[in-house]
């Protein structure tokens, strides 16, 4: 089986990572940039940056799991697909973070589910289930990415666009 198509996931997760936008320290928003009509994903400080540090972490499970495909460790595989697929307390957070931003909850538990199908074929010894089910998780990353921009705003704010914050 020819190896390139792995050499693409890198660069493509890579792509979507820097779609995540940064502030300054003062942590306040500005307009979106010229041309950007993604719609925003309101969160106060503290949580723009857990959603970040997230992130970040997807980025690191999916580089594990490029490389463990590398050396045909399916173990590996599954278990860092574990570090992105679904349980009850990402569903929760996944709902506190969307709760500002309609249809964003419902994204990222895509995400997040179509994840388990990643070591779901790994533990079954299905490599090209795994590339299929990597392929779909990526596909949720970019949909995600293309229709959200993080979006800092004051507590208050949020609270008010949430809704009082509950749900």
């Amino acid at each position: 089986m020819p190896r390139r198509p792995l050499l693409v996931v890198p660069a493509l997760v890579l792509l979507l990572v820097l779609g995540v936008r940064t502030r300054g320290a003062e942590h306040r928003e500005t307009a979106a940039p010229l041309g950007d009509a993604r719609q925003p994903l309101p969160l106060p400080p503290a949580m723009a940056e857990h959603q970040k540090r997230s992130m970040r972490e997807h980025l690191a499970a999916v580089q594990a799991i490029v490389a463990a495909l590398g050396r045909d460790d399916l173990p590996t595989v599954a278990a860092a697909a574990g570090r992105l697929g679904f349980s009850e307390a990402t569903g929760r957070m996944c709902e506190h973070m969307g709760a500002a931003a309609p249809g964003f909850t419902a994204m990222a538990l895509d995400f997040h589910h179509t994840a388990d199908g990643i070591g779901e074929a790994a533990r079954r010894g299905d490599r090209t289930g795994v590339l299929a089910a990597l392929d779909r998780t990526l596909q949720a990353c970019v949909r995600c990415h293309a229709a959200y921009r993080q979006d800092v705003v004051d507590d208050a704010t949020w609270k008010r666009l949430a809704g009082g914050g509950a749900r």
